[in-house]
């Protein structure tokens, strides 16, 4: 979006920048504000501000715009004279929407800024789980190629997955990023989503046909813990199970059971509660499972895509025009009486 007249009142807003941005979208945020940028991820250890460390920083610089991905807002940041809380977030989990609009705050997010990323990686825990990629590097460094007495030929075969079912429960921005993914690796692609028109297999019919089952659905209410021992013995037998959303939609000890009896033949994690994995978790036992530490969005793209997106509903809201991806538009209502 280019760059249009703002209405900003007798001074330029100041806006302090925690989270990683980059692109041409960080080119308009500093048509807009004065930026103060200390991205999370340049820190030299993890550092993600609670809701009073972050008021202490915004009072602090004086700014009225933060732009964050994971500091908490809620309580105290609201006593700042805010104009805008921007989460750099499809979901923003991090944010109290309702204390914000209490406050008369406008929140904005960035739907769909990790799509691509995410599904790339599911296809990448697809293929390492499925061919035993990691396994058979680990056999290459470790010299154990002919481990054994066998050779790499017999011990790593697989299913070839051009010709096979995928099901994909959740049809949301990166459901559909990887559908067209799995269907050009010449796969047959179902879909479970309640909430989307085109997803027109139930779950139960999506677990009975899939040879590879992937999640990809919000945690909700509705949704946590929907997949436990009930359904993964509904699936196929040696089915591949992919999970590179949240722990939370899944039952690991079911999961843990599941491939023990060979219910589940391989399966890809990227998220696990508490963001950690006890090294002696049951889990890293089995040589068909991949576990990564929560990297689906972890590109440079992810960041490029987000801060366009916040950047252009910044500038139409400090234009007065109504943002595209406002959580809490009613703000905007009341403010327009």
């Amino acid at each position: 979006m280019q760059a249009i007249m703002v209405h900003m009142g007798p001074s330029r807003p100041k806006a302090l920048v925690t989270a990683a941005v980059r692109g041409p979208g960080l080119d308009l945020l500093g048509q807009l504000a004065d930026l103060v940028l200390d991205s999370w991820l340049e820190q030299p250890a993890l550092r993600i501000y609670d809701a009073e460390q972050l008021a202490a920083r915004v009072a602090d610089e004086g700014t009225s715009i933060v732009i964050v991905e994971s500091d908490r807002c809620a309580g105290p940041l609201y006593e700042q004279p805010l104009l805008a809380v921007v989460s750099c977030r499809g979901d923003p989990t991090n944010v109290d929407v309702a204390g914000a609009t209490e406050a008369d705050v406008p929140v904005l997010r960035a739907p769909g800024r990790n799509a691509d990323a995410v599904a790339e990686l599911a296809v990448g825990l697809l293929f390492a789980a499925t061919r035993q990629i990691v396994a058979a590097d680990r056999d290459v460094r470790t010299g154990e190629i002919y481990r054994d007495g066998t050779i790499p030929y017999q011990r790593f075969r697989a299913w070839e997955v051009a010709g096979r079912t995928a099901g994909l429960v959740g049809l949301g921005a990166v459901g559909r990023a990887l559908r067209w993914r799995l269907r050009g690796l010449g796969m047959e692609v179902l879909a479970y989503d309640p909430y989307a028109e085109d997803a027109t297999c139930g779950l139960e019919e999506l677990l009975e046909r899939s040879d590879v089952v992937s999640l990809h659905a919000p945690v909700t209410e509705e949704t946590r813990g929907m997949i436990g021992a009930v359904q993964f013995e509904q699936m196929r037998d040696g089915v591949v199970f992919l999970n590179p959303a949240r722990a939370a939609l899944h039952d690991t000890e079911a999961l843990v059971a599941a491939l023990s009896s060979g219910k589940v033949g391989a399966a890809g994690l990227d998220h696990f509660e508490g963001e950690f994995l006890d090294p002696a978790h049951p889990l890293t036992a089995f040589p068909t499972v991949v576990l990564t530490p929560h990297i689906g969005g972890a590109t440079y793209d992810t960041e490029t895509n987000h801060t366009r997106t916040v950047a252009d509903d910044l500038c139409r809201l400090l234009a007065g025009a109504r943002p595209r991806h406002i959580v809490n538009p009613e703000v905007l209502d009341r403010q327009a009486r």
